[in-house]
């Protein structure tokens, strides 16, 4: 962290909610202590400027994220990946991710508990994210069958740590969990998601009732919006209450689709993810996953039958995809990458925002979308 004071003025700064012109970012101690104009920006601050036509948004905050730099969590569930992982996404503009385990065995999944609550707090690791293995066996996509469980209560033992792990996530499937399992999950101080799962909208209502808050990449392994069948997807479009995860590669969910998530939630109940794979920030276009080859094909990622895995996909590519092939409003975009998934992790007032008191983790983007710069509790690491 950077204890020294510094202005980073910019054309333009998106603080999460609005735009300043011809303004500054004061950091002070790894901390940002407010967004200044030109004539008020304090004498001994360090000055930096972007270069023109570039701005400054807050950091990017990723709550699904596989792998990046050539690792796998999957692969090797310990602090140092997740750390690793994450240092691969930061020159990309991420400066806070959620680790993700795709569903895989039980050690496995223990050694990601584990190993999360050592390095929560560290490089921008703020939690863990378990996808699965408590998901329909209908809709597993690229998981694990073999893996996949139905949950019972005693499960919440193991799990119940989770809550002392920053931030952590679990998605699971509502319909494939005994009544009472959300519940125990969310108040141990876990957040819960739908996902994997064929559930009604009547069962997503029971869910919510019991702590439920999101949907784990909406529109992808769940069944699709029908007028006589709402789902998960309805749902989701109904109640403001619930936050939606969209992974805007340009393939897992047509434009349309994206427009009309926006449309129905706005920036402020979709989170942009990246369900990132190994091949993000890494100079390979192929990788194991729980024993099937996944290919990087013309920036798809797919098993031998063609199934997608993942995607190759960082954050600022999602902000670029959203804004420039499915016509979100930038500020919309931003919001959806920066302070909507701050707020599904209750840390607003942490980051997410330019706001004081809030960690100095920004990132600086050019005209067209691309990574200029990122600061992560004051201090700047190159563009990817």
């Amino acid at each position: 962290m950077n204890n020294e004071k510094q202005a980073i003025f910019a054309d333009r700064i998106f603080d999460g909610r609005c735009w300043h012109d011809e303004t500054a970012v004061i950091v002070e101690g790894g901390l940002l202590t407010g967004i200044a104009g030109c004539k008020d920006v304090p004498g001994d601050a360090r000055a930096q400027r972007l270069p023109a036509g570039a701005f400054l948004a807050p950091g990017f905050i990723d709550l699904q994220v596989n792998g990046g730099g050539g690792i796998l969590l999957n692969d090797d569930p310990s602090p140092e990946a997740m750390r690793a992982i994450a240092g691969a996404h930061r020159k990309l503009g991420t400066t806070a991710l959620l680790p993700t385990l795709i569903t895989d065995s039980r050690n496995k999944v223990l050694r990601a508990i584990q190993s999360v609550l050592a390095a929560v707090g560290r490089d921008g690791v703020i939690g863990v994210h378990l996808e699965g293995p408590f998901i329909n066996p209908a809709r597993t996509g690229v998981h694990a069958r073999e893996h996949v469980a139905r949950a019972a209560l005693s499960d919440l033992e193991w799990l119940r740590p989770l809550g002392h792990a920053g931030r952590s996530l679990v998605t699971l499937a509502p319909e494939c969990v005994p009544d009472g399992f959300i519940r125990g999950l969310t108040s141990a101080g876990i957040r819960v998601a739908a996902g994997h799962s064929e559930a009604s909208a009547d069962v997503m209502m029971r869910a919510m009732e019991e702590g439920l808050m999101g949907v784990t990449h909406l529109f992808n392994a769940m069944p699709p919006l029908q007028g006589r069948a709402p789902g998960i997807v309805g749902a989701a479009f109904a109640d403001s209450r619930l936050f939606a995860g969209l992974i805007v590669d340009g393939m897992h969910v047509d434009p349309v689709s994206v427009q009309a998530a926006f449309a129905a939630k706005g920036g402020g109940g979709i989170a942009l993810v990246t369900d990132a794979m190994p091949t993000v920030g890494a100079a390979i276009d192929a990788f194991e996953l729980t024993g099937k080859t996944i290919s990087l094909r013309e920036g798809r990622l797919v098993t031998e039958q063609g199934t997608l895995a993942g995607a190759h996909l960082d954050m600022a590519t999602a902000v670029r995809n959203a804004v420039t092939r499915c016509r979100i409003p930038l500020e919309e975009a931003l919001r959806a990458a920066t302070l909507t998934p701050a707020r599904f992790l209750g840390l607003e007032s942490e980051r997410g925002a330019l706001v004081p008191g809030a960690r100095a983790d920004l990132v600086a983007l050019d005209k067209d979308l691309r990574v200029v710069l990122t600061w992560t509790g004051g201090l700047a690491v190159t563009g990817g």
